[in-house]
Order: C-alpha cells, then sequence, then structure tokens
C-alpha cells in the first residue's frame, strides 16, 4: 500500500489542491483560492518528474503508472495552470471564483485517472468527475447561450457514459475481469468484444469530441468562458485520448478496431475542417478545429501495438497540441470572439499578432514548429502500420486547414480603425508561455529527431 501511494503522490497533490482551492473559496478568498490552485498543481508536476522512466502498475493493476500517465501530467498539469490564469481574466471578481478554480482541478484529476487508466472502472470514474466538473463550469456565466450549451453538455455527456457503461458490462461477461490487461479473453466472445469497442469509443469519443460525437463542442465553447473552452480544448479532450490508448493496448489486433479507429480520424478530420471554413466566430472555428486536431491523434492510436513510434508520437503532438491550442485562445481572450473583432490585430499589436500567426501555423503543422513535428510523427507511425492512406487523407487534411486558418490570419492584417491597444493582462502571459512552448517543442524535437 505504502509503495502504491508514493507513486500516486502527483494525484493525491492535485485532489488537496482541489479541496484546498474550494475551502480558500468558503473563507471568500477567491485570490487565495487561484494561487493555493496554481502552487498546487505545480508542486504535482514536480512530484511527477521523478517517476520518468517508471512503468508498472498500482493496486492490483488497475492503475497504470506508465509513459502515458506520466506524460499527462507532466502535460496537463501546466496547461491547467495557464487555464487558471485564463480564467482569472474571465471571471475575476465574480461570485463563486473560486469555486471554478476548484472545479477546474478536480476535472483534471478526472483527466489523470481515464489517462492511467488499467480497469473499466477507473474509465468510468474519470468519465464521471471530468463531466460533472465542466458541466458546472460551462454553465457558469448563468446567461442563455452559457444555461442552453451546458444542457445541451449534459444530455450529451449523459447518454454517451451510460451507453459506455452499458458497454463495458460485455467486456465483463466475456472476461470475468475488469482489468484491461484480460481484454485479450475476449478472443473467444467476439462480439462482446466489438460491443464493448463501441461504448468506449461513444463515451471517450465524446469527451474528445470525435466525430459523430462532437455536436456539443460547438456550443459548449462558444457559451461557456472562454477560458473554459480553452480548457475544455485540452485536458479533458487529451485525457479522454491517452484513455483510448490505454484500452486499445490491450484489445486483439485481429478484432479490427485500427479500421475503427482509421474511420474516426478520417471522418473527424475531414468534417471538422470542413465545417470550420464556414465560421464567423472565431471561437466556433477554433472548435471545430480542435475536432479536426482529434482526428490527427487516431492515426498515433491506429499504430498503438504494432509500431514503436505509436506512443511517442502521441505524447509529442499532446504536448504541441496544448501549447498552440492553448496560446490561440489566450489570443481570443484578450481579442474577441468573432473575425471582425480580429480586425487589424497585426497591426495595432504586432507581437500578439506574431504569436497567433505562429499559433496557427503550427496547428497546421508547418516545420519548424511543433504541430508539425507532433504531425510528422502520427504519418510515420500510421505509414509503419501499413496505414499509407489514412496519412495521405491527413496530409490533404492538412492543407485544407491552412485555408481555414487564413481565414483568421487575414482579418489581423487589414487596415482597421477601431483596433486598440490591448493592456497587459493574464492573457498575454499566457500567450508568452505557449508561443515559447510551442517554438521549444518543436526544435528541440527535431534536433532530437536529427541526432538519432
Amino acid at each position: 500500500m505504502g509503495r502504491d501511494l508514493a507513486l500516486l503522490t502527483p494525484e493525491i497533490a492535485v485532489l488537496l489542491t482541489a479541496v484546498g482551492a474550494l475551502i480558500a473559496e468558503m473563507l471568500r478568498r477567491p485570490r487565495i483560492s487561484l494561487a493555493l490552485a496554481a502552487a498546487g498543481l505545480l508542486v504535482a508536476t514536480s512530484l511527477t518528474v521523478p517517476l520518468l522512466g517508471t512503468d508498472t502498475t498500482v493496486f492490483g493493476g488497475s492503475f497504470r503508472i506508465d509513459a502515458l500517465s506520466i506524460w499527462a501530467k507532466l502535460i496537463l498539469l501546466p496547461a491547467t495552470v495557464l487555464s487558471l490564469l485564463l480564467a482569472r481574466n474571465d471571471i475575476g471578481g465574480t461570485v463563486r471564483e473560486g469555486t471554478v478554480y476548484s472545479l477546474i482541478c478536480l476535472a483534471t484529476f478526472g483527466a489523470l485517472v481515464l489517462a492511467g487508466a488499467g480497469d473499466v472502472m477507473f474509465l468510468v470514474l474519470g468519465m464521471l468527475l471530468t463531466s460533472l466538473a465542466t458541466f458546472a463550469l460551462v454553465a457558469y456565466p448563468d446567461d442563455d447561450p452559457a444555461t442552453e450549451a451546458a444542457m445541451k453538455f449534459f444530455v450529451f455527456g449523459s447518454v454517451a457514459g451510460a451507453v459506455m457503461i452499458f458497454g463495458l458490462s460485455y467486456w465483463f461477461g466475456a472476461t470475468g475481469s475488469t482489468l484491461l490487461t484480460d481484454l485479450a479473453r475476449t478472443d473467444a466472445m467476439p462480439l462482446a468484444a466489438i460491443l464493448g469497442l463501441v461504448a468506449v469509443v461513444v463515451g471517450l469519443g465524446y469527451k474528445a469530441s470525435l466525430v459523430p460525437f462532437h455536436f456539443w463542442a460547438p456550443d459548449a465553447y462558444e457559451g461557456a468562458p472562454l477560458s473554459i473552452a480553452a480548457y475544455l480544448s485540452v485536458v479533458p479532450k487529451v485525457g479522454s485520448l491517452f484513455a483510448l490508448t490505454q484500452v486499445v493496448r490491450d484489445l486483439p489486433v485481429d478484432s479490427g478496431w485500427p479500421a475503427v479507429m482509421a474511420g474516426l480520424a478520417v471522418l473527424s478530420m475531414t468534417y471538422g475542417y470542413l465545417a470550420a471554413l464556414v465560421q464567423d466566430n472565431v471561437i466556433r472555428l477554433l472548435a471545430y478545429s480542435s475536432i479536426a486536431q482529434s482526428g490527427y491523434f487516431l492515426l498515433g492510436i491506429v499504430a498503438v501495438g504494432s509500431s514503436e513510434l505509436a506512443l511517442p508520437s502521441i505524447i509529442l503532438f499532446a504536448a504541441a497540441y496544448a501549447a498552440m491550442n492553448l496560446g490561440a485562445f489566450a489570443v481570443a481572450s484578450a481579442t474577441g470572439r468573432t473575425l471582425e473583432e480580429f480586425s487589424g490585430l497585426g497591426r495595432a499589436r504586432v507581437l500578439t499578432g506574431i504569436a497567433m500567426v505562429i499559433f496557427l501555423l503550427s496547428l497546421v503543422g508547418i516545420p519548424p514548429l511543433s504541430g508539425f513535428v507532433g504531425k510528422f510523427l502520427l504519418f510515420a507511425a500510421a505509414i509503419d502500420v501499413q496505414f499509407t492512406w489514412l496519412a495521405v487523407v491527413a496530409i490533404i487534411n492538412s492543407v485544407l486547414s491552412l485555408a481555414v486558418y487564413l481565414r483568421i490570419v487575414m482579418p489581423m492584417y487589414r487596415p482597421a480603425e477601431t483596433t486598440t491597444v490591448a493592456p497587459a493582462t493574464w492573457p498575454g502571459v499566457v500567450v508568452m508561455i505557449t508561443f515559447a512552448a510551442t517554438l521549444i517543442i518543436g526544435l528541440a524535437a527535431q534536433f532530437f529527431l536529427a541526432g538519432r
């Protein structure tokens, strides 16, 4: 028990952080709540670093301490800190401000549970923790758009969660165990394996906003505070995709799951970018972009268990995605929600304009930025397992994405009389940090790959 708890110190620190932030809010000290939340998450990150290279399980194999769960913490915990800073800009001075910080920490705890799941019960627990917390976060503004978005989010989440729990019972019935490592036993009952996989794809696909389980995402992103939209686009999404990776690692390849993942990848990438092309609202555009980016993760998941590039490509792209997507939302937080509000941004606020261009080009996959390295490895992983056609479709969609992101860039460099220089705020801090991360991850990864 002592060994298991020692390996779980980062997760314990995150849970205690959420409780501490909530206590500070009960004492009506929102700034202390924010400070506790940020400090606690950074402490949890530092506690994770010594675990690098560990590959084991705790509590009888039900939770995994491996590359996926460790890197999930190293990526998602700093991303949550940046989301907290954006939230301060959005909700500072409002009623129940500290509650938001506590809910964000609890949702992150749920995402970490998903990323390390070695048992179907942890899939359910992680799903519930992230869902319940994020339902409330989306509804926080207490206006009509937020209420409608939260209701859609809640209904989709309830149905998806119920479907997943029902489907997981087939896996338990077929294997007599809730451990993911026992999924190989489903060879004798292929129908149970398929039904369970469909249910898990519905549940985790909803959290990752994969097509066709994405319908809640654009409305939720638009109705929620921008900081919450930024958070939803990264932390729960990456946690659920890492959980999906943990699941397929133990599924027999001959059950056909790689073909299912490839089909979802094509649907998500293509539909996401085509829908984004017609958006005039920057937040909805970024929401559909986020749906498309989820499809790219599936290129790495397709190769899990058959290619050594699979896990590194998923992890690297997750780090790159967190930096560039949070950066794009931070610029939107400091600028506005519509393309019209972005008019003249690049002329009036030169550095912010340059940062936004870098984030968007990284989302396209232009070298030497982090998005390029992540996508390059994902393409290589798909090709390595004979899914060359999927890599070709992904490359074509990357070309299409350039047209999507140029819809934001072009207005930024048009003359506009109404654009003013915004004062330095928390979004500015987040832009600087994510800008540096987007460049450093890309350059460092390329240097490492060249050295190999």
